[in-house]
């Protein structure tokens, strides 16, 4: 296998630490710490003119002086005195380095410090870990190369954690002994290896069963997606933690969908493309880790849980329809084993409460009633739901359960405490590195719940089918967008409908000769519309006049927006149909490139942003399943009393743009079709608004 590029940075035969001292609680002496905690195995070496020795390590005044040339240097050293060492370790050739420190000086220069160490180091080719970052821990190859006190870690692990947060790495790292890691990292600034280096690497560490991300924003967006997808070639899961949800891209966006397809939808779209898990916090993100780490894959189904209480059944079932976790079915034979075993009252069901009254054949029932469970068809997982004991102690029967109903079906196994305890069990540790994993909070562990069965279903679907597109109509539309410097809305309709995309289509006029004839064509009642350029939205401008019944009202319509807007127009049918309005477009992120926006649209589009955004191309079974997860979506299936709509349709004109999207990708910046009226049968968008992508 070819040697990562990252492997003198991550796993160098030899460290020299710069900075090197016996203080302790220093950053000098804790990377001796750590290093030897670690039980690293290569040459360590010691610089700091002030000591002729540390921590039994023979110590040298400067790199220049060392007996041979180390492979990697950690930093520990006052900002002050970085930029002139980092000229030394460049001059001796010297391969990597690791910088804790932020790189500020009180009085600094243009280009300030933090640019210069990146100028130098891009320029020498030098692996860099951070600055400003926590260092890492390469646990499986017993490399801790961190500045801070750690916690002992358990050879090898089998979860890697990559974080731009400092705190977001120890925070989880540290105070999380139910997960091995095999490597955590902080980025810091990423001077020269960014995150998306990192996960490449992780990805290709045998032992490595699920990543972590505490993500603030990708760097470099195709690597990270290239990284996606070899995590999908390794069946290697990845949860993220995305912050930053409220900052969008889209500021000055011209349309709507631009307007609603902000930075974090865009990162949304990624990551429900390639499979990627995202939580919302840093509890979440830990027990997903937890729990993808252990060593069952979920089966075909729903959660199944059994509890001790019904009053906590309950919540679980409000919680879980909540977080959108299904409950298994529970086959006919199971329900009839269940009744035998349970007290007079209690209902066969799952959730099951199967405590009763307790007594001595408690356990023993409890155990039964959970492999019961456990056996049904319908059940991918399961999971006992408990309340700790006093000092948050694991009753060690309620493990027997686990294992019991393991034993019989292979199938992931939890406990889950209703809440966080105030104390600790070494149990709760031991029994989750060994495959029981003991989880804290109903909600955690349902959001966990969700990310394995959502992944489960990520690798099971089936491979796209894209519309084809005709390529002569493609080159043919290629040239003529190309030929304008502004689209108007005829045009963007046509062009839609050229690629079987049910629009509206008007006629440009710019006399009133013009409009008299184009309207000869068509049929009364019309729309007129306002074609002059550089106006968007043109109802905003008194733009648009509905409902002309004769040419009467329409030349008098036109005369008053000549007046007000001037003589270039688009005269087209009034449609009136019952349907749905919903909202179809493309917007173009700085960072992923061109975007689709679905949902729900008309008036009220940006005010009730009930859209999705998804990255194209995609098919028309992608399509449906993003609309079902609209939270009005069951508007479309029909209520009170009102018809279903075509969502296929709406679907296929979906997946015929997503495909337009990326061939366009270079001359559209912007589609907006709002509204799109979804009917009984069929979809016809009734306005379009193009942009192009403006030069430079």
């Amino acid at each position: 296998m070819t040697e990562h590029r990252l492997r003198p940075l991550l796993k160098p035969a030899s460290i020299a630490v710069l900075g090197a001292s016996n203080r302790a609680g220093s950053v000098g002496n804790e990377v001796f710490v750590n290093l030897r905690k670690g039980g690293f195995t290569g040459t360590l070496l010691a610089v700091n003119p002030n000591y002729s020795e540390v921590a039994g390590v023979p110590c040298y005044a400067s790199l220049s002086d060392l007996p041979e040339l180390p492979e990697h240097v950690i930093f520990a050293i006052g900002d002050q005195r970085i930029e002139a060492a980092l000229d030394e370790l460049i001059a001796l050739g010297i391969k990597a380095c690791t910088i804790f420190s932020s790189l500020i000086l009180k009085e600094d220069t243009a280009p300030l410090l933090k640019q210069r160490i990146q100028t130098k180091a891009e320029k020498a080719g030098l692996l860099v870990a951070g600055a400003n970052a926590m260092g890492f821990y390469n646990v499986r190859d017993q490399v801790l190369a961190g500045g801070f006190d750690t916690r002992e870690h358990r050879y090898p692990g089998n979860v890697a954690l990559i974080s731009q947060s400092g705190a977001g790495m120890s925070g989880i790292v540290d105070c999380e002994q139910r997960i091995d890691f095999n490597f955590a990292l902080s980025s810091g600034y990423e001077l020269t290896v960014a995150m998306e280096d990192y996960l490449d690497y992780v990805l290709d560490l045998p032992e490595t069963r699920v990543v972590g991300l505490f993500l603030e924003t990708s760097r470099y967006p195709q690597k990270l997606i290239a990284a996606f997808k070899k995590a999908i070639a390794r069946n290697i899961p990845i949860v993220v933690l995305k912050v930053g949800r409220t900052a969008l891209a889209a500021e000055m966006a011209l349309s709507h969908s631009g307007a609603l397809a902000g930075t974090d939808k865009s990162y949304s779209a990624v990551f429900d493309r390639y499979g990627v898990q995202r939580v919302e916090d840093m509890d979440q993100l830990a027990t997903a880790l937890i729990m993808f780490a252990q060593p069952q894959a979920p089966a075909a189904g729903g959660i199944a849980c059994l509890h001790d209480s019904g009053g906590e059944r309950q919540l679980l079932i409000d919680l879980a329809d909540q977080y959108s976790v299904p409950l298994a079915r529970l086959d006919a034979p199971i329900l009839d084993r269940l009744k035998g075993l349970l007290d007079p009252g209690l209902p066969a069901v799952n959730p099951l409460d199967g405590w009763g009254a307790g007594g001595g054949d408690a356990p023993a029932n409890m155990a039964a009633c959970f492999t019961a469970l456990l056996e049904s068809t319908d059940t991918a997982l399961g999971a006992v739901v408990h309340d700790r004991g006093p000092n948050s102690e694991v009753y060690p029967s309620y493990m027997e359960y686990l294992h019991q109903a393991q034993g019989a079906t292979g199938k992931p196994v939890f406990l889950v405490a209703n809440r966080q305890g105030s104390g600790s069990d070494s149990l709760a540790i031991t029994s989750t590195q060994g495959g029981f994993p003991v989880i804290d909070g109903v909600s955690q562990f349902l959001v966990g719940a969700r990310c394995l069965l959502d992944y489960r279903d990520f690798q099971q679907q089936p491979a796209q089918r894209l519309p084809v597109l005709d390529a002569e109509k493609l080159a043919h539309w290629r040239q003529h967008l190309q030929s304008q410097q502004q689209v108007s809305e005829a045009l963007a309709s046509q062009f839609l409908a050229d690629f079987d995309i049910p629009m509206v289509v008007g006629t440009e006029v710019a006399t009133e000769s013009q409009l008299v004839k184009a309207a000869g064509l068509l049929s009364y009642p019309l729309v007129l519309k306002t074609a002059a350029s550089g106006i968007a939205h043109k109802s905003d401008q008194g733009g648009v006049i509905l409902n002309i019944i004769s040419q009467a009202e329409l030349l008098e319509a036109y005369q008053d927006l000549s007046h007000r807007l001037g003589s270039a127009a688009m005269v087209a049918p009034m449609v009136e149909i019952q349907g749905v309005e919903m909202i179809l477009g493309i917007s173009t992120d700085k960072q992923f490139g061109p975007v689709v926006v679905l949902g729900f649209g008309g008036l009220y589009a940006e005010m009730l942003k009930d859209t999705t955004v998804l990255l194209p191309p995609f098919d028309s079974a992608s399509a449906v399943e993003a609309i079902g997860r609209l939270k009005m979506s069951p508007m479309l299936a029909g209520v009170r009393g009102s018809s279903s709509v075509d969502v296929q349709a709406y679907a296929e004109a979906a997946a015929r743009l997503s495909v337009l999207a990326v061939e366009f990708a270079d001359l559209i910046a912007e589609i907006d079709i709002n509204p799109v009226k979804v009917l009984a049968n069929g979809c016809l968008g009734l306005d379009a608004l193009l942009v192009k992508h403006q030069p430079g």
